[in-house]
């Protein structure tokens, strides 16, 4: 009988556990399973594979928020450490594996990001400096960079993130920086409510007052979602994205712009 406390939580603090939530109906499972099953196989010493039926396991499903399948999330000492969702090709798996697999580097990087008291913390950018200046190439770094910074310096953010892309497993932070970038950036010589409230809310956040500028966006949402390609609506889920569910004005204002936004 599966015990995932046993074979997934306890096992991680041994050795990670990739865990793949699947379903008999989903095709891309299907093309996805082979390729994971053969990487451990290969990577066996590294990390270890567990395969959940979401149909046969739906409370684990919802107690990990898996909203679609195929959904994998790599566990490394109790928690989530790690995750993609789709069917990825084995390279973009072995990048990504490589990527958040315990190493040296990771951890370095991982115990700068730990250092992050909520978003964004100015604290960590040299350390973010620092890391990329000895490791170019890590991605999840520059990404990470891009969000602390994409406030007081939106252009620089802009090109961390330039040439993340769909595929790859920060594309969605990467969707969040180029957002809140381009509401940064966002002038107008439309005189219109929404474009108004999308002004008020840059000059909020350029402030340093979240509450104002999501209230503001919210507004903004409300007369008008579409205007500049859904900036209202990408705007708000990016900011509701770096602050977490549990920051206060999440908490206060998700369910508000869902409500406008819906």
């Amino acid at each position: 009988m599966f015990d995932f406390q046993k074979q997934v939580i306890e096992r991680s603090f041994l050795k990670p556990v990739l865990v793949d939530f699947w379903a008999p109906w989903c095709g891309p499972c299907r093309v996805l399973g082979p390729v994971l099953e053969q990487l451990a196989e290969e990577q066996k010493e590294r990390w270890e594979l567990v395969k959940i039926n979401t149909e046969e396991h739906p409370e684990l499903a919802q107690r990990f928020g898996v909203m679609s399948i195929p959904n994998v999330k790599l566990f490394r000492k109790g928690k989530v450490a790690a995750e993609f969702a789709g069917a990825l090709s084995r390279p973009m798996i072995e990048r990504w594996l490589d990527e958040h697999l315990p190493d040296e580097t990771t951890e370095t990087l991982q115990d700068i990001l730990a250092l992050a008291e909520g978003w964004p913390d100015p604290r960590i950018v040299d350390k973010l400096r620092r890391f990329l200046q000895d490791h170019p190439d890590r991605v999840d770094a520059r990404v990470s960079l891009a969000k602390h910074l994409v406030l007081q310096a939106p252009a620089e953010a802009l090109e961390l993130v330039e040439g993340v892309g769909l595929g790859s497993p920060h594309h969605d932070d990467a969707q969040d920086v180029r957002a809140l970038a381009q509401l940064l950036s966002f002038e107008t010589q439309n005189g219109g409510k929404a474009a108004k409230a999308l002004l008020e809310a840059k000059a909020a956040l350029q402030n340093g007052d979240g509450e104002t500028a999501i209230k503001k966006i919210i507004d903004a949402t409300m007369y008008d979602k579409t205007l500049n390609d859904d900036l209202p609506r990408r705007s708000a889920i990016a900011l509701f994205h770096f602050w977490g569910d549990e920051h206060p004005l999440t908490r206060k204002y998700r369910r508000t712009f869902d409500m406008v936004l819906y």
